[in-house]
């Protein structure tokens, strides 16, 4: 590539990827947030188990399978910008609902919903980035993005908790709620589809984007990864389900580990209430947003994606471990999760650079669609696991399941083909 991203103006960095950490904000906090209403009354409230409990979490991502291959296939042959807008406001109206439930029935259908109504966004969002910033930038853009995760969780756990303490559980879902409508009014003036849409880019940047995404394109067809630009081929691909797997893998040990931590936390016997719980849980995703940017910058520095792919999603493994072998001294377990929190969202900005390292752009927003699709089916498995071991075995047993998950992607990465990793990366090894 010809062009030197620090010579042209950065308005993609100001306008593109604030816009989408916003949305992805409040539509990370409307699922979330249930693992603070479950260790603040709801169970009980209901009348839920453990199970149940983990059932209710993780149904969410089952309805989240639905949109999934839809959305990504519309961002990239359609108008991904008015597709997100309807999807919010039918999530905010399902997230506002679930404060008027009053069975685990009702819960159940309206989490399935709300998973329903977010399906769509991640990977649509995901390809609108892919039509703005070229290699060398993609790894550090999904990474500023996916910061959504930690900020999110940064701001459900102190508001959430504070919210149930002095409200109760259903006004926490019916504030938040509200909050997702609202959405619209950053959303629409803020994204566009692709740069020559956008009327405050400058000739420089246009030229800079479309030029460097012309060049890679041309290196993905010239691999032979996928040889037909069809939904078939994606199907097909053997490193696409690789893709899939490892990205389930990785759901499973954050889901696991985020839904539950609040309760972990009660469980270490702190000595303080629900709002002491939510600002303790601030602290592991202080280290979440540290941890992406440096795994995130090593990515696009040295080219190697499946290494730093691979890394985090070990990390994790290796700290959840000494949370649980010391989980009898309660400050040096609760500083173990702390450290967890580093590797927790780590591997997302370098994994989601894989994708568009083995297809091309036309069925790229297929891909992805396919891979966030069935891999977030962790985000069902990691807490309804976590839920099942805590009430049949013990709590220790749950957390170690999803340190066996970690370990199994982390490993998995390296089944994939080296040419995933950067053009500079292979200059380097020439």
């Amino acid at each position: 590539m010809t062009n030197i991203a620090t010579k042209v103006p950065n308005g993609r960095w100001l306008h593109i990827i604030p816009a989408t950490i916003i949305v992805y904000i409040v539509a990370f906090l409307d699922r979330a947030n249930i693992s603070f209403a479950i260790a603040g009354g709801m169970s009980k409230e209901l009348g839920m188990a453990a199970s149940v409990s983990g059932l209710a979490a993780g149904i969410f991502f089952v309805g989240y399978l639905c949109l999934q291959i839809p959305g990504g296939h519309a961002a990239e042959k359609g108008n991904a910008k008015k597709f997100i807008a309807w999807t919010i406001i039918f999530w905010g109206a399902m997230a506002t609902l679930t404060g008027f439930v009053h069975s685990t029935g009702q819960l159940l259908g309206i989490r399935f919903l709300l998973g329903v109504a977010e399906g769509g966004v991640y990977p649509a969002i995901l390809t609108i980035i892919s039509h703005w910033f070229p290699e060398k930038e993609r790894a550090r853009a999904n990474a500023a993005f996916a910061m959504n995760v930690a900020i999110a969780n940064i701001i459900n756990g102190p508001v959430s908790g504070l919210i149930i303490q002095n409200m109760g559980w259903r006004q926490l879902f019916i504030i938040e709620g509200i909050i997702s409508i609202a959405l619209l009014a950053v959303w629409l003036p803020l994204i566009s589809n692709r740069p020559r849409e956008a009327k405050w880019i400058t000739k420089e940047e246009l030229d800079y984007i479309e030029t460097n995404l012309a060049e890679e394109q041309a290196a993905v067809k010239s691999l032979g990864e996928v040889k037909k630009a069809s939904m078939k081929e994606v199907f097909a691909s053997v490193n696409v389900w690789k893709l899939v797997a490892i990205y389930f893998m990785m759901q499973v040990g954050f889901y696991g580990f985020s839904l539950w931590l609040p309760t972990l936390l009660k469980n270490l016997n702190t000595g303080g209430g629900m709002g002491m719980i939510g600002f303790l849980s601030i602290a592991p995703y202080i280290m979440c947003i540290i941890g992406q940017f440096i795994f995130a910058t090593l990515c696009d520095k040295t080219g190697n994606r499946r290494l730093f792919t691979s890394l985090p999603i070990l990390g994790l493994a290796v700290f959840l471990s000494l949370a649980i072998l010391t989980r009898s001294n309660v400050w040096v377990s609760y500083a173990m999760m702390v450290l967890v929190g580093t590797f927790l969202q780590a591997p997302t900005g370098p994994f989601w650079t894989l994708a568009p390292s083995l297809l091309p752009a036309e069925v790229a927003g297929t891909g992805r669609g396919l891979i966030n699709a069935i891999g977030n089916l962790g985000g069902f498995v990691g807490p309804y696991m976590v839920g099942w071991l805590v009430q049949y075995v013990n709590q220790d047993a749950g957390s170690w399941s999803l340190v066996l998950f970690s370990v199994a992607g982390a490993l998995m990465v390296f089944t994939i083909p080296a040419s995933v990793n950067g053009a500079h990366a292979k200059k380097k090894t020439a």
